[in-house]
């Protein structure tokens, strides 16, 4: 397998709750031809439940290690665009396997602008259990604190998606692949 080949296997993206991973995702998926994949979509399948019921059941170590099997298996595969999970950088093995299988692209947004688009978004209570049980906002600034040296170690870009549409994220993902395909073909 060539580094070119490597780089084009996959795009993960990154990134708190709300930052436009899956709608960009299906977005940038579409128009590249590839699969559209989230990862908390295939674990939610896998489980049989909500995420949030899941957790109430049996804890976050262990939808982390389901995380971390899905995550696996996400990275074998090929041409997909994948929307990883809010926490899957947590695990130090997850971000191998996704930097290994591809470019890892981190969307960033501002907590305001997170509670916004949660407060928008129909599905946050069933789809996005309480992390830390504090207040919305809160949450949110305490859990991004704590995450983006994460976030930051295992992305090769970072997009602020806070002023940004659906296409303008798009369109800026696809400008970083462009970019780096000419600057390091080899991937």
């Amino acid at each position: 397998m060539t580094a070119t080949r490597r780089f084009m296997n996959n795009l993960f993206l990154i990134g708190y709750r709300c930052t436009g991973k899956t709608s960009a995702g299906r977005t940038l998926a579409a128009k590249l031809g590839w699969i559209f994949v989230d990862s908390d979509r295939v674990i939610t399948v896998e489980i049989g439940c909500s995420i949030a019921e899941f957790i109430a059941a049996n804890g976050w170590a262990a939808f982390r290690e389901t995380e971390r099997k899905v995550i696996i298996r996400l990275s074998e595969m090929d041409r997909q665009v994948v929307a990883a999970g809010g926490g899957a950088v947590i695990a130090d093995e997850n971000v191998e396997r996704m930097r290994s299988s591809g470019k890892v692209i981190w969307l960033q947004a501002s907590p305001h602008t997170i509670r916004r688009r949660m407060q928008a978004d129909a599905g946050t209570a069933v789809n996005r259990p309480s992390l830390t049980g504090q207040g919305s906002l809160e949450e949110i600034a305490a859990v991004l604190d704590e995450r983006k040296p994460l976030y930051a170690g295992a992305a090769h870009h970072l997009i602020d998606t806070d002023d940004l549409n659906t296409d303008e994220v798009v369109e800026k993902i696809i400008e970083i692949i462009e970019s780096d395909l000419k600057t390091d073909p080899a991937g």
